[in-house]
């Protein structure tokens, strides 16, 4: 089924802040895509709701700030989607507004519209003290490279996020501007977004695009979500499309799993690709000895050069988990687990398959192969029928007790690993 024009904004837009000659529009984003991944928006304005003129047609973000208004007037605006095959219908028409040096204030993050939260930036690292710029919100988590907090950016109102890092060594500074560096020319919808860099001592913080919606998986397990075979394309269309652009880049992610998928929003579909840690850029014969060991592909685990078929063995593996609930190499530990993909054996016998279509069989089957050079491209994935033609209904529910039980496991493993690396780090102390 060839690719078509996008469906347009699935509700109007509206004003999320205005001074007096700037009115800050956001919106929704398309309910669907046309087979082919949305690349802007074009924005129209009117002051009556007949006559309309074009004031943006190439807006990367679901989000655009109007300005040269005038105070006295109130303009209505529509939003198209623009896909490489065309442009869709124009959204619902906003309500009137009227700019206001008085309107507007904080944008609450679950108004937010499920798109890019920014346009493209190229941002260099400052020596400044990041809070001259950004107010520092609630801590939302922690990892072995620091901490992630709300921010706010004090000029725009833009809630962000600040990843604080502990740079004590000069190679702890260059894995952080290697990130960076990354990050910088993965700018695409799918895959979250780099706004600000700020290195004062041994501090660095990056201020990145803010996602609430949590990991993947927690969302589809939730009690009120219905997970399907539908749902599972619209997902995994969304992950292939931010995986070609990275490829497209010559950037191999190196760490595909689940929580590396983050929902934008809690009640959305919509997914960013994140964490760029471990990316590289592609060389011949570049090795590597890093990754989750559920999601990494064979010629990782025997430390053979890896390429851009490393990250589509890990996108197999996570299709493979979202349909059925169960890990094709997971072992009860870790040397098993990469014995188990070194052989490759894995199957679609439990009866949990029965009710999953031959095409998704077939995709995983095409990803899951021994030799990289042999798994389907990003680009493949999505001409594959599987992704590329709208399936007939929605498809039986697939269950989600076996995809908890699978998430509790993993999370037990985690933190086994974790007791298990600090009692090895206090015997060496």
């Amino acid at each position: 089924m060839p690719a078509e024009p996008p469906e347009p904004p699935a509700d109007k837009p509206f004003a999320a802040k205005c001074s007096s000659d700037t009115i800050n529009l956001v919106w929704a984003g398309t309910t669907y895509d046309g087979g082919s991944i949305v690349t802007g928006y074009e924005v129209e304005i009117s002051e009556d709701g007949k006559k309309w003129k074009v004031v943006a047609d190439n807006v990367f973000s679901t989000s655009y700030a109007c300005t040269g208004l005038n105070s006295d007037k109130k303009y209505q605006f529509r939003v198209s989607c623009i896909n490489a095959v065309g442009k869709s219908k124009p959204s619902a028409i906003s309500e009137p507004i009227q700019p206001s040096a008085d309107a507007g204030d904080d944008v609450d993050e679950e108004e937010v519209p499920d798109e890019a939260a920014f346009e493209p930036r190229d941002v260099k690292v400052r020596s400044e003290n990041v809070k001259e710029y950004y107010e520092i919100r609630e801590e939302l988590g922690r990892g072995k490279f620091g901490t992630v907090n709300k921010c706010v950016e004090k000029k725009t109102k833009k809630i962000l996020a600040a990843k604080f890092i502990k740079a004590e060594k000069p190679d702890d500074k260059k894995e952080v501007e290697h990130e960076i560096e990354i990050m910088m020319v993965l700018q695409h919808p799918k895959l979250l977004q780099l706004y600000d860099a700020f290195a004062t001592g041994n501090n660095m913080v990056m201020i990145l695009e803010y996602v609430s919606g949590g990991e993947l998986f927690d969302r589809v397990i939730d009690e009120e979500f219905e997970l399907t075979e539908a749902v599972v394309v619209f997902l995994m269309r969304q992950i292939c499309e931010g995986v070609k652009f990275m490829h497209q880049q010559k950037v191999l992610h190196l760490d595909m799993k689940p929580e590396n998928i983050l929902c934008v929003r809690k009640n959305s579909n919509k997914i960013k690709i994140i964490d760029f840690g471990l990316a590289q850029k592609y060389t011949k014969d570049l090795k590597v000895s890093c990754g989750t060991p559920e999601f990494l592909a064979p010629e990782v685990v025997s430390y053979d050069p890896v390429a851009f078929g490393t990250d589509m063995w890990s996108v197999g593996v996570i299709c493979y988990i979202l349909l059925s609930g169960f890990s094709p190499f997971m072992g009860d530990n870790e040397g098993e687990t990469m014995s188990n993909i070194l052989k490759v054996e894995w199957d679609f016998d439990d009866e949990c398959f029965d009710e999953i279509s031959d095409n998704a069989k077939e995709f995983i089957e095409k990803l899951l192969l021994e030799e990289k050079d042999d798994r389907l491209t990003a680009q493949n994935c999505l001409d594959h029928d599987w992704l590329k033609k709208e399936m007939k209904g929605s498809g039986a529910a697939i269950s989600k007790a076996r995809l908890k039980k699978y998430i509790i496991k993993r999370r037990w493993q985690k933190a086994f690993n974790a007791v298990r690396a600090m009692i090895r780090v206090k015997r060496i102390v």
